[in-house]
């Protein structure tokens, strides 16, 4: 596993937190909500590709 997700995921986190905060002293609590999924969302495509190899890993390793 490649270190770089890690730092993409801290990275996204922050920013999304940022623009968060923002957001609602702006007075935009939907915008400020849109952001937070979005952000979910991009994070879990990344996630996903990882998750994929584990089951696979594990259905090899347990020959399932």
């Amino acid at each position: 596993m490649d270190i770089n997700i890690v730092f993409r995921i801290a990275a996204v986190g922050i920013l999304v937190a940022v623009l968060n905060q923002v957001l609602i002293r702006a007075g935009r609590e939907e915008q400020a909500m849109m952001t937070t999924l979005a952000g979910l969302v991009v994070v879990l495509f990344w996630v996903i590709q990882y998750i994929s190899t584990l089951f696979e890993t594990v259905q090899t390793l347990f020959q399932l």
